[in-house]
């Protein structure tokens, strides 16, 4: 202490920018600055302008948004001319491509329509077209393409379960379903289930029975599985009863009819032709309803589980037993119509849910959960790319990298990435041997190569809004990472999709990456902040950088881009003078009133400690 000051009173309990950890957006993890790059926007298909621009500032990857939203700037209206001087720039300025493809839906999605397979096998097409895209921008480097699991597939609501609740309830899960998305797998139309309670007479009315969604789609499916079959029993009773009345009239003469012995027009009369009509149209009724009945059948052996197959299998032969006779070799359908109806009436009943149910099997999934339907239709489509792709570049082709779009839409969590990534690379892994003559054990390391996943920090985060904590949010990207290719860049606060640079929302950015290990520092991490440049029309790569503490020399060393601040004298969210202005009143502009032992002037001298010469 010299005077009436102390040195600490200097900087007044503030941080200093020497220090590792310095920087109000420093998230706490450290990257390469080698591996931070910036997207291309997405709404202009002009590349070349857009890779020029996201050149300047000196980053090493670039990723490229190739038809995004189709609907304002499609893959196709990019230019093939284009895609090689893209190639030919990054190539100049030792940068590294990577490709974001267009949102569609992998599953064959079609909104208000419903699934169809017609688009499901027309945007495997377009993922096909991405991955040639994806090349042409960057041969032989295993380019990630990024793809979106679903696009606008509705998801599951998701509620968080408090422990208390949890231990009052007596259930293991801390998370429940509030609302679920099923699909008619026949028609592929969407409907929806709900938590909720319930009250019927003869039952306690203080507190209703609770239907959890997956109760609700068991209704569903009895429901539709036991009304097929209601629907038919009017029209059996009322062809049996004509049957009845007529069949005793027409016995004799019903055989000749068939064998062309006799002409209905010609050889009987009015009232036997009356009669025979009747007759034929209860025996055509019949033919009607076990046309009905097969559909049914076909229902339950396409969605029904493997009890309900083997269950199947034996109701088909004992239904051919009785309807099929053999003659000279050959089998005939028996044309008897009392046959034919009482063979009806016995598969009728043992196709009932009563009889099912005593059995202990489960009526068929006609209605299923919309996403674990679109998983399975997607699994198909990104394997079938990635096996085409494969085909046509070899090792060299390009990265199908699936991305958790936004949490809350279809197939946004960790396990629904784990199971799509696991399913299209088994799909490959079936191409591959069955249209290769790959070896299985070969065929698995090449799908592991070429199909991953793409973690979108930002994305994951918006689960908050559902209750669930920064903790649950770890966990998932725990899940993911053994999957990890690629990394997407943006934080929020948990309920929108606002894409602000890292450091300026709740993202647990540090503990995220801790998660994703050694893949998550090797990937490229790509920022996306759309909502920046909208709104402060900026870069945030100056922001990224400091908030990932990237060496500013690209060496993984000190000085890093969080201490820029206090190197300049004006930090990111510094205004004006970094210093209060007492320290210039007191020690000068340039500090010259310093003491002497703190590198100020001498009085009367010809320099200070540190002007490179000693004093005098």
């Amino acid at each position: 202490m010299e005077g009436d000051y102390e040195i600490a009173d200097i900087y007044q309990g503030g941080y200093s920018s020497l220090s590792p950890e310095y920087g109000p957006l420093f998230t706490g993890y450290r990257a390469n600055i080698n591996k931070i790059g910036q997207a291309t926007s997405p709404f202009t298909t002009n590349i070349l302008q857009e890779v020029s621009e996201k050149l300047r500032p000196g980053q090493k990857v670039i990723e490229v948004s190739m038809g995004i939203f189709p609907d304002r700037a499609p893959i196709e209206a990019i230019p093939k001319q284009h895609l090689d001087e893209v190639k030919r720039q990054a190539k100049l300025a030792g940068v590294d491509i990577t490709v974001h493809g267009p949102l569609l839906d992998a599953s064959g999605f079609a909104g208000r329509e419903g699934f169809d397979e017609q688009e499901r096998e027309i945007a495997e097409l377009k993922i096909i077209q991405a991955l040639e895209k994806g090349y042409q921008v960057s041969p032989g480097a295993n380019v990630p393409v990024t793809f979106h699991s679903a696009n606008s597939v509705p998801g599951a609501r998701w509620r968080k379960i408090s422990d208390e609740e949890r231990k009052e309830r007596g259930i293991k899960e801390n998370q429940e379903i509030m609302m679920m998305p099923i699909v008619n797998q026949e028609t592929g139309q969407l409907g929806i289930v709900k938590k909720e309670e319930k009250f019927y007479p003869g039952h306690n009315l203080e507190k209703g029975e609770i239907y959890t969604v997956e109760k609700q789609l068991s209704a569903h499916n009895n429901t539709l599985w036991d009304e097929e079959l209601q629907r038919l029993i009017m029209p059996k009773e009322h062809a049996d009863r004509i049957l009845m009345e007529t069949y005793p009239l027409v016995k004799e003469i019903y055989p000749k009819i068939l064998g062309k012995e006799i002409d209905v027009d010609k050889d009987l009369t009015f009232e036997q032709r009356q009669v025979f009509s009747r007759f034929s149209n209860a025996h055509e009724q019949l033919r009607d309803i076990e046309t009905h009945l097969n559909s049914t059948f076909n229902k339950g052996y396409k969605y029904g589980d493997g009890k309900m197959k083997e269950y199947l299998k034996k109701v088909s032969e004992d239904f051919s037993k009785k309807t099929i006779i053999e003659h000279e070799g050959k089998k005939y359908h028996n044309p008897d119509p009392l046959i034919h109806s009482r063979a009806l009436q016995d598969l009728m009943q043992s196709l009932r849910i009563e009889n099912l149910h005593e059995k202990n099997i489960h009526t068929p999934e006609v209605f299923k959960p919309a996403e674990e339907y679109a998983l399975e239709k997607s699994k198909q489509t990104f394997g079938n790319a990635a096996f085409r792709s494969y085909e046509e570049f070899g090792n060299k082709a390009p990265i199908i990298s699936i991305e958790n779009p936004p949490a809350g839409f279809g197939l946004s969590r960790a396990e629904d990435i784990k199971n799509l990534v696991e399913g299209s690379r088994e799909q490959f892994v079936k191409k591959a041997t069955e249209k290769m003559g790959m070896s299985k054990k070969q065929a698995e390391i090449e799908a592991e190569k070429l199909i991953g996943a793409t973690w979108d920090v930002g994305h994951i985060n918006q689960l908050r809004k559902f209750g669930f904590s920064s903790k649950d949010i770890i966990k998932e990207a725990e899940k993911v990472a053994p999957y990890l290719k690629h990394v997407h860049l943006s934080d929020n606060f948990g309920l929108d999709n606002v894409e602000l640079p890292m450091g300026m929302g709740n993202v647990d950015f540090k503990e995220v990456m801790k998660k994703l290990g050694k893949k998550g520092d090797e990937a490229k991490k790509i920022v996306e902040s759309g909502h920046w440049w909208t709104t402060f029309k900026e870069s945030p790569i100056a922001p990224t950088l400091q908030a990932l503490g990237s060496s500013i020399y690209g060496m993984d060393m000190a000085p890093y881009w969080n201490q820029i601040g206090g190197q300049q004298g004006q930090g990111y969210f510094s205004y004006g003078m970094m210093l209060p202005q007492i320290n210039y009143e007191t020690f000068g502009a340039g500090f010259s009133n310093l003491p002497a032992e703190l590198g100020g002037q001498r009085q009367g001298g010809q320099g200070g400690r540190m002007s490179g010469r000693g004093m005098e």
